[in-house]
């Protein structure tokens, strides 16, 4: 049982990874798939059967397409989260989320895994559940914890896919780190370096944290660098 009970305007890292450690995403469409999810399944009303019309009618998927269909609806869209941020690894992912609506947090993630996992599983002609038992969450409690969970999300996660071994041995090339990163589409990495405008995410959560790009940038060379460790989350790391 999960013992966080969500508060209105309370920030909260959410995470879950695979039943059995297993990949959830197998290929770039299923991805882009659970992305899809996080736009529309954040949403007070029934998501029924927009998924698969929505790709029926489009076919390719990007935050493009997304923003256009948002702005061909007529009623307005109702948030149950705000979303701060995201990461996708192949047998996990990340999410930072605000409650916006009582309640909002739960009903958002029952939604979303229940969509996919049965996308998942008429995909790859496969049944039962998908993920490894209720998603984990944890408050976070400052705005340092919430800076330096940032980083670790967007950049410091993924990057364990070219350095696996961060956590027990230090990161070995920042600079392949910064260039993997700056490359990598299945983060939030390049909305807080200004070069991807993504539909899904408000920055309005991080807006006082990092005021600038820039800033943000130079926070992640630090930390990239050693002159800054992951310490102030040690409490929020629950994978």
């Amino acid at each position: 049982m999960r013992n966080v009970q969500f508060v209105l305007g309370h920030i909260y890292h959410i995470y879950n990874r695979g039943i059995e450690n297993r990949d959830i995403f197998i290929s770039d469409s299923d991805r882009w798939r659970f992305l899809q999810g996080l736009f529309l399944f954040n949403d007070e009303k029934t998501v029924a059967n927009l998924l698969f019309r929505l790709e029926k009618e489009r076919k390719a998927l990007n935050f493009k397409i997304l923003r256009d269909y948002l702005n061909q609806q007529e009623s307005e869209r109702k948030p149950l989260a705000r979303i701060a941020l995201d990461c996708l690894k192949p047998n996990h992912f990340h999410l930072v989320l605000e409650e916006n609506l009582n309640g909002g947090i739960s009903r958002f993630m029952h939604k979303l895994g229940l969509g996919y996992t049965k996308y998942f599983n008429a995909k790859y002609k496969r049944s039962g559940h998908l993920f490894q038992g209720p998603f984990q969450a944890v408050r976070i409690e400052n705005d340092d914890q919430f800076r330096y969970l940032i980083a670790y999300i967007n950049v410091i996660n993924p990057a364990q896919e070219i350095e696996p071994k961060i956590k027990e041995e230090g990161i070995k090339d920042v600079n392949k780190i910064l260039k993997f990163v700056e490359n990598y589409p299945w983060s939030t990495h390049q909305e807080y370096l200004g070069t991807r405008d993504s539909v899904i995410i408000d920055k309005g959560l991080a807006g006082k944290i990092f005021s600038t790009p820039k800033e943000y940038e130079d926070f992640i060379q630090e930390i990239l660098l050693g002159k800054r460790n992951l310490s102030p989350i040690r409490d929020l790391m629950i994978e």
